[in-house]
């Protein structure tokens, strides 16, 4: 079947040359064209065709946007949106002094978390998931990645993942999974770190990749979460199974992850609110993604990571949400879109850049999604304004009025 998307204002195409990323100064350059409308066959672009050719195109279905931008579809490329309950009460703590890791040392954070998605049946999480999926697609996303991480049991991490994978089975966008039962050590295992060790390396990733509920393993590498030796330890195991790796490191200290991140040739490396000249410069020098997560400063009220730095040393930035009932309790991207502007001084191309085809690249999608581009999945978030500046200016609304999928749309706003 074929579908025109009509009379854009503008076609933010994010175009990359089939290079499938943007690195450095290349951020700035999204490539707006104008006067084009996008031809789309069986889900996928097919071309860009100027207005004036039109008359000469049969379609089945027009899609008329108008006055409207188009853009990519969004990127969530980090999230720990499977969770339940509130944690408040650690947010006015922090509001009053208190550290994350204070609050995680006094029983608090992550492991609270964990108490309550373990009292929480299949299907109570399936039914709390599902609304929070339905908010990403109102914002034009297109694929959201989601981590387990909250379980750090044998069966509450497989329940976590079957759950996701009930969403890549069913939700209208694509789905992507992530294993991080290497997220703290649960109570149980404070005081045997090897048998927690033994659980993740000999039990859940055979399981896992076994029974293919994530082809992906994250782990949290910090002075109060897993070290570098613990780490290792999961990466090679996971290494040697073929999954893709990504690391949490350098939130809160310097302990070795981007070198270790960048040896295990990971996808992304996610966090670096803490981090040293020389770690800018071997992170820039890597195909490694830095998934930098402003929401997480702002929530907490800690430093930003150093995008100016990173980007103007050429490395590959991404943005994402880190939507957690933490340290980042923000399920609006637009909102971190603004934040990076105004906090860590990403012009708004850099910031277009780091939400689609960086965050692409950042779950090693960037081939099929993250730009339009011919060939590509006929992804895209339609925009209410005419200036795509628009989007970042007017802090933490949403202007799409219009989410398709595959050439489908998903939603519309009424």
């Amino acid at each position: 079947m074929k579908k025109l998307i009509k009379f854009p204002s503008l076609i933010i195409t994010v175009n990359t040359n089939g290079k499938n990323l943007k690195r450095g100064k290349e951020l700035n350059d999204i490539s707006p064209v104008t006067d084009h409308s996008i031809l789309i066959e069986d889900g996928f672009i097919k071309d860009i065709i100027p207005n004036t050719s039109l008359n000469k195109i049969h379609v089945d279905e027009v899609i008329d946007i108008k006055d409207k931008i188009v853009l990519p579809g969004l990127i969530e490329c980090h999230t720990h949106a499977a969770f339940v309950g509130s944690r408040a009460n650690e947010f006015i703590q922090r509001l009053n002094g208190m550290s994350y890791e204070q609050i995680l040392n006094n029983g608090g954070g992550i492991i609270s978390t964990v108490n309550a998605v373990r009292n929480s049946s299949y299907d109570e999480l399936i039914s709390i998931l599902k609304p929070k999926i339905d908010h990403f697609i109102t914002q034009g996303i297109t694929t959201l990645e989601i981590k387990s991480g909250y379980g750090l049991s044998y069966y509450d991490e497989i329940k976590l993942l079957q759950v996701i994978d009930f969403f890549k089975k069913n939700s209208k966008i694509d789905i992507i999974s992530t294993f991080l039962g290497a997220h703290v050590f649960p109570l149980e295992y404070k005081n045997d770190h090897s048998g927690y060790l033994k659980l993740i390396i000999d039990e859940l990733l055979p399981y896992i990749k076994k029974n293919n509920l994530s082809e992906f393993v994250d782990v949290y590498c910090e002075k109060s979460a897993f070290n570098i030796e613990e780490t290792e330890l999961i990466l090679s195991k996971a290494q040697k199974l073929n999954y893709k790796i990504r690391l949490h490191t350098n939130q809160f200290n310097s302990i070795g992850g981007i070198q270790l991140a960048i040896k295990f040739k990971a996808l992304s490396v996610d966090h670096l609110e803490v981090i040293t000249e020389n770690e800018i410069l071997e992170i820039s020098k890597s195909d490694t993604v830095a998934v930098l997560l402003p929401g997480v400063s702002f929530f907490s009220k800690t430093d930003y990571a150093p995008a100016r730095k990173l980007i103007d040393n050429n490395a590959i930035v991404a943005l994402s949400t880190d939507y957690n009932p933490g340290t980042s309790n923000i399920i609006n991207l637009h909102l971190i879109m603004s934040l990076a502007a105004i906090n860590m001084n990403m012009s708004p191309e850099e910031i277009i850049s780091a939400v689609t085809i960086n965050a692409a690249k950042a779950l090693d999608i960037s081939n099929i999604t993250g730009s339009i581009e011919t060939g590509k999945q006929a992804d895209f978030a339609i925009f209410d304004t005419k200036d795509y500046r628009d989007i970042i200016y007017n802090i933490g609304q949403n202007l799409n009025l219009m989410t398709i999928k595959k050439g489908e749309i998903i939603y519309k706003k009424l």
